[in-house]
């Protein structure tokens, strides 16, 4: 995630404060008020049915990493479509514009083009404010992504609250043992959600700042029991999927290998049926 000119953790600190002033401005924009209303008008977002294994596959036109990952011609309908063949379980839509070329109007319309097909969308952002839980459910999402190292305690109830309050699930994200072992803290206090909470794991290591597979293995066991893990971040072919799987993951988020593939949903259904066949007869629903 990050840019080559800092560490991992200076740039989730720079995306987290970015963050923040978009979500003033929107809000001076748009008050809460008015987002409410438009939530009140809308039917419940699709639900997030999960098998042995699955993959969220991502919506990523750009990595500060690795450049630019969308092709000159890209349509965001036509890789929606591609997801969907494949099997995708959710779709992640980035919305973060600076760094990864997002946008909301690319999840509204995501969800748009997934809602008669009941297959969930999920924004992916550096969501720091309430507001922007809001602003993921008016866009027609169905979950959101909340990242650990950028939030206290405090926030992190806040926002969870408030995705449960408008019917979203959340993807908790963890970068390390210490983030694991805040959210476990975390979710233990909380009372059972009545939307689910997966637990996500990014192997990146915010200290070198590079992608370290055996990551998703060794914090894999300091996971608490119940959760659904997510590995994400890494995955580059069906062999990672099932790697992961083994490991005790039921989900993975891909992003970076479906956008650079020439075929996305033979790509995307390689991983799942790899994933799923690693996971033999095991089934979480």
């Amino acid at each position: 995630m990050a840019d080559g000119t800092d560490s991992s953790a200076d740039f989730l600190r720079r995306m987290a404060a970015g963050s923040q002033r978009r979500a003033a401005k929107a809000r001076a924009a748009s008050p809460v008020a008015e987002l409410r209303a438009a939530i009140d008008r809308l039917p419940a977002p699709p639900a997030l049915k999960l098998n042995r294994f699955d993959v969220i596959a991502e919506v990523k036109q750009r990595s500060p990493a690795a450049g630019g990952l969308a092709a000159a011609d890209f349509d965001i309908g036509e890789q929606i479509a591609a997801y969907a063949a494949g099997g995708a379980a959710a779709i992640s839509v980035l919305t973060e514009p600076d760094q990864f070329n997002g946008s909301l109007a690319d999840l509204a319309a995501a969800a748009r083009r997934l809602a008669p097909l009941e297959i969930p969308v999920m924004r992916k952002d550096f969501i720091v404010d309430a507001y922007q839980i809001l602003e993921a459910r008016a866009a027609g999402a169905s979950g959101v992504l909340l990242i650990t190292a950028i939030l206290d305690d405090d926030q992190l109830s806040v926002l969870m609250d408030q995705a449960e309050q408008v019917g979203l699930f959340v993807l908790l994200e963890a970068f390390s043992a210490e983030d694991i072992l805040r959210g476990t803290t975390l979710l233990s206090k909380r009372p059972r959600p009545s939307t689910p909470i997966l637990f996500g794991i990014n192997c990146r290591d915010l200290n070198t700042l590079q992608i370290d597979f055996r990551r998703f293995e060794t914090f894999s066991r300091q996971l608490p029991d119940g959760v659904t893990a997510v590995a994400e971040s890494g995955l580059q072919q069906p062999d990672d999927a099932a790697k992961v799987a083994r490991w005790g993951y039921s989900l993975a988020l891909v992003g970076s290998a479906l956008m650079r593939a020439a075929d996305p949903a033979a790509a995307l259904g390689a991983m799942v049926a790899a994933g799923r066949e690693a996971r033999g007869a095991i089934d979480v629903r």
